[in-house]
């Protein structure tokens, strides 16, 4: 998960915005409420830092000048930049046009200043910050304007922080107070981002310039070479403000996550933001918990602390997974890792993350991940995302999904086994490099635990379906060559062997592949328990598999021997011996799969009956028109007469019950000795709609109240949790 999932609240960016005058002074709320009532308005003194002009602006005048340019319609590359555009436009600043080379900005009273645009300085993961360089139309000032990540900026404002000297001056007092605004809006859950400018000389701006022009036209290294110019030149900055965006979650956030954890999915969050408002959203979209979680927080730029911090934390884990049933065993493909009763939540930044990922601390940072409900890591770059999914594939064996909607989280979507792009108003990047595209988080739910669970039970039991089927048809020519000297005679048909697979059993097991549902979307969506039954690997196990086999050689030898003995010693011919047998084993073959099937539909009975209404409409064409279509054998008229005999009809009827007998005695002994929770799920379906939501509820109420040792040790056979 590379993102917070949210819709950006617009309302909020103007109430948390914080610029500042040369006095300290924060510009007024537009839309704060007016206490002295209608007629009188808030009012504030907006000062150009640079030019020294003073606007008088109300809280009236705003509104007004919002009205008249609400025809203007933005495009930004983040839902964050279009917020901060429509947020000073709130405040009478409109940008009212955006070239290549001009930026025209409308002021209160509605006078134009056209900038001219020198350079732009993008945004890149490394830096967190993105400039700009114009000329002030006024004072024909090169100003450089910076917004980032308030760590990128505030390290970079020149000796305000490092000139002890300097302790009253108004730069720092100012810088102080932002970054106490900063740490509010963090643990409030608002996205912050800092301001600020450069005045440039003329004389630096051209020797910059020279050099950023030679980068751009370099051919070696090129990337690096800009970066570096950008960051030569981004220093020494002038502090002008803070903003703080909300961007609320979607509808149905902590549902979402609640129900995949509920699923047996671990659920670990990578994103870009601060720590304290990556925690603060974790809380509200239940990844972690106040009263169940114990949050281990990590972050320090020294690896002699960050290996302290790891070797204490886990030995503290370690020791209390000793006491009895303190642990819950989940597995991967190759390995188990463990969640803790006492769910344990882990929060990393990136400079950390860094260090707890190299060589010599690598296997205890996985092994901590290994004991925690949640793992949040903050402040990281799209490079450590995909390098944390790639860590987890390789030390743990498991299967990793990975989402984001954003061009930073493209690699991470890449590098995990599955990857799942939303579009929405980050862009269509992640999108682009997905496997599956969805429009809002919540739909992640019925992906996974309605789609995926189907998608896995149909792959499974039509694969198996498909090698006993084969086998099952193969054997009857293996049995044959016993009587007739392995001289690889066969007692079929050539043609109506070759239609068998082609045409009279090919369009069940697609349509089973494709429609069939072990239970309904409704109650795998109410119970996310069940999805759990394809992370163990419930629907295609080694004995099922051998089980499917050894049911496909017992049904090839009924099929073969009851005929065999029944037409012994008789002078019919070899077609006539092997036309029971075809017709016995398409039986077979068909109701074996009718027994399989979980949910019928109109479909399914169309393909069924329609699979057995050919082979009699071919058959029986092919045996009236084909008098030597395989000499010297001749199979004219061996159908007709097959079907005149009572005889056909008895041997059809005993060879199929004998030989689906243990396929259906071990469903009926598998359900009621043993029943799965897919079974009790199915029962549920056939309630009626109040007395299933109670069962259901008890159903929940039982799995929270008691661990099943299904989930200790992989086994099923004594769980002491009642299904419903």
């Amino acid at each position: 998960m590379g993102q917070w999932f949210r819709k950006g609240s617009l309302r909020n960016v103007f109430s948390s915005m914080k610029f500042f005058k040369r006095d300290g002074e924060t510009l007024a709320d537009p839309f704060a409420k007016d206490e002295d009532g209608p007629d009188m308005f808030h009012s504030s003194d907006v000062s150009d830092s640079t030019t020294g002009q003073k606007v008088l602006s109300s809280e009236g005048e705003v509104k007004r000048s919002l009205s008249r340019t609400e025809e203007v319609c933005y495009e930004a590359h983040s839902p964050d930049e279009a917020a901060l555009i429509h947020a000073a436009k709130a405040y009478g600043f409109t940008m009212v046009e955006r070239t290549p080379y001009h930026v025209t900005v409308k002021l209160p009273d509605d006078t134009l200043l056209k900038f001219e645009v020198l350079d732009v300085l993008t945004f890149d993961s490394t830096r967190r910050r993105m400039s700009i360089i114009v000329r002030h139309p006024h004072t024909n000032e090169i100003i450089m304007y910076t917004k980032g990540a308030d760590s990128a900026i505030m390290e970079r404002l020149g000796n305000v922080f490092s000139d002890m000297s300097q302790v009253d001056n108004v730069a720092k007092q100012i810088a102080v107070k932002t970054q106490k605004d900063l740490d509010m809006y963090a643990r409030d859950g608002l996205r912050t981002l800092c301001f600020a400018k450069k005045v440039i000389s003329e004389k630096e701006f051209k020797a910059w310039f020279a050099i950023r022009q030679e980068a751009l036209s370099a051919i070696d290294e090129k990337e690096e070479r800009l970066m570096d110019t950008a960051t030569n030149i981004e220093n020494n900055f002038t502090l002008l403000g803070a903003t703080g965006i909300e961007d609320r979650l979607q509808e149905n956030v902590p549902e979402t996550i609640q129900a995949l954890r509920r699923a047996g999915m671990q659920v670990w969050v990578l994103t870009g933001d601060k720590p304290e408002t990556a925690i603060n959203i974790a809380y509200s979209c239940k990844l972690l918990d106040h009263e169940e979680d114990l949050v281990f927080t990590f972050s320090t730029n020294r690896k002699s602390v960050c290996k302290m911090r790891l070797e204490d934390t886990l030995g503290e884990v370690r020791r209390s997974s000793l006491s009895p049933g303190a642990e819950v065993q989940f597995r991967g493909n190759n390995s188990g890792f463990t969640l803790m009763e006492h769910s344990i939540g882990l929060v990393i930044d990136g400079p950390t993350l860094s260090m707890a990922m190299s060589d010599d601390l690598v296997e205890q940072f996985v092994e901590l991940c290994k004991h925690c409900r949640a793992v949040l890591c903050c402040r990281v770059t799209p490079l450590q995302k995909s390098s944390v999914v790639k860590l987890i594939r390789q030390k743990l064996r498991v299967m990793t999904l990975a989402i984001g909607d954003g061009a930073n989280d493209v690699n991470m979507i890449q590098a995990a086994d599955v990857g799942i792009g939303v579009s929405g108003q980050e862009g269509m990047q992640a999108v682009m490099a997905s496997d599956f595209a969805i429009t809002r988080f919540k739909h992640l739910q019925r992906l996974l635990l309605v789609h995926g669970h189907w998608c896995y039970s149909r792959l499974a039991n039509m694969v198996i379906y498909f090698f006993y089927k084969n086998v099952a048809y193969v054997n009857l020519l293996f049995w044959y060559q016993f009587y007739c000297g392995f001289s690889a005679t066969a007692m079929i048909d050539y043609w109506l062997m070759i239609l068998f697979n082609l045409l009279f059993t090919s369009a069940p097991p697609i349509m089973f592949g494709i429609m069939d549902r072990e239970v309904s979307d409704s109650t795998l969506l109410s119970l996310p328990e069940l999805y759990k039954t394809g992370q163990h690997s419930e629907g295609y196990r080694r004995s099922t598999f051998w089980i499917a086999i050894l049911d496909a050689f017992y049904q090839s030898l009924v099929c073969f021997f009851i005929p065999y003995w029944t037409y012994n010693g008789s002078d019919i011919g070899i077609f006539s011996f092997g036309t029971p047998m075809n017709t016995v084993s398409l039986f077979t073959i068909i109701l074996h799969l009718a027994i399989e099937i979980k949910s019928w539909t109109v479909v399914h009975w169309v393909i069924m009956i329609g699979s057995v209404l050919a082979y009699f409409i071919v058959t029986l064409a092919y045996s009236s028109i084909c008098t030597s279509c395989n000499p010297p054998s001749n199979p004219y008229w061996i159908m007709h007469k097959q079907m005149a005999d009572p005889m056909f009809y008895l041997v059809c009827t005993l060879t199929t019950v004998v030989a689906l007998l243990p396929r259906y005695t071990l469903h009926v002994l598998r359900g009621t000795l043993a029943p799965s929770p897919h079974l009790g799920a199915r029962q549920l379906e056939r309630l009626p709609p109040s007395r299933r939501e109670q069962r259901i509820r008890e159903w929940r109420g039982l799995r929270d109240t008691c661990i099943s040792p299904s989930l200790r040790s992989q086994e099923h056979s004594s769980s002491p949790c009642p299904t419903a």
